[in-house]
């Protein structure tokens, strides 16, 4: 998941709608996505391995890496790429051993501690955030880029900035070295559907 210039990280909506697979795959063959996160945080187990069996395959042909939200030890048995695991999400050591050279990313809010104790355990990303107020989630935490050009400058392991983030206000992030820009509504919500959000993203990254 590293590469030099700033790239889209893409997280499944919270409920997924009919026809999704349709969705994601026009969303994914619109322009660069360097990775996607199924995150249904109030789905059963068993529901998230039928969305895993149905969407990793999608994610995969194209490239796309496939990641699941909160669970190692359940991205690990299902074959994922890899994980993402909040502050919250079990011990990130312990994940970090269940998914030997599979992605690992860990949540990190707007704190530098928790960013370099991630790097330590083993991270291949840390996400800060959030950056602007969002609908996904309750805002706890509010990051800024100036911690982005921090981090940036400090650490090799690539950062993803999350959080309210659209097309219209994500230049600073880019701007201030943002490996990767995590969005939800910008892409699912967009007016013109998930491929318009898409090619709206990386248009506003390269424009940055």
């Amino acid at each position: 998941m590293t590469e030099e210039r700033c790239r889209l990280y893409l997280i499944t909506p919270p409920v997924l709608p009919a026809g999704f697979a349709d969705l994601l795959a026009a969303a994914l063959d619109a322009g660069d996505v360097a990775c996607l996160q199924l995150r249904l945080k109030d789905a059963a187990p068993d529901d998230i391995r039928r969305a895993t069996e149905t969407l990793m395959p999608i994610a995969q042909a194209r490239d796309v890496a496939f990641l699941l939200n909160d669970d190692a030890a359940l991205a690990a048995e299902l074959g994922c790429d890899g994980a993402h695991l909040g502050q919250e999400d079990g011990d990130h050591a312990a994940g970090r051993k269940l998914l030997e050279g599979k992605i690992l990313g860990i949540t990190c809010h707007a704190s530098r501690h928790l960013a370099m104790l991630a790097g330590e355990q083993g991270a291949d990303y840390v996400a800060f955030g959030a950056f602007f107020p969002t609908g996904t989630k309750a805002t706890l935490h509010r990051a800024t880029p100036e911690l982005l050009e921090w981090w940036s400058e400090m650490f090799e392991i690539p950062s993803v900035a999350i959080g309210g983030i659209t097309a219209e206000n994500c230049a600073p992030l880019v701007r201030a070295g943002a490996d990767f820009l995590a969005v939800v509504g910008a892409v699912w919500s967009h007016p013109e559907g998930p491929a318009a959000g898409v090619r709206a993203m990386n248009a506003a990254i390269a424009a940055a």
